[in-house]
């Protein structure tokens, strides 16, 4: 079992910028495949960005390239996403997930562990 806990969302202006964190409990958590996903009022939780247990390889939905960047750091058990020039259609609750296969997926029914997410409203 892992706990995820997200953290740094909030309300900001179209084109401002946010950086999100999730903390995970395990000390294993370099082992982990990690994602982050959001989901806005009545619509599926989609993809945004994955990246694998050492870093090297990271995936992004296409609504996302270029404006918002995946990363991790195993020392302090936390996976962050620095997302810039945001726009009103990125306001959803942003959930980080956990995978225990090294496979990076954008598929959220490959991931085992959710956070309970963190709210993200852009104003236009």
């Amino acid at each position: 079992q892992v706990q995820l806990v997200e953290s740094g969302g909030g309300l900001v202006q179209a084109g401002g910028s946010l950086r999100l964190s999730c903390a995970a409990s395990r000390r294993t958590f370099s082992r982990y495949t990690m994602g982050w996903f959001h989901q806005a009022p009545g619509k599926e939780r989609e993809f945004v960005a994955a990246i694998s247990w050492s870093g090297g390889s990271t995936y992004y939905a296409d609504s996302v390239k270029g404006r918002f960047t995946i990363s991790r750091v195993n020392a302090k058990n936390t996976v962050y996403l620095q997302m810039n020039s945001l726009k009103p259609e990125d306001t959803a609750v942003y959930y980080c997930a956990a995978r225990t296969s090294a496979v990076v997926t954008g598929s959220r029914f490959e991931y085992d562990y959710w956070g309970q997410g963190t709210q993200v409203t852009v104003s236009s």
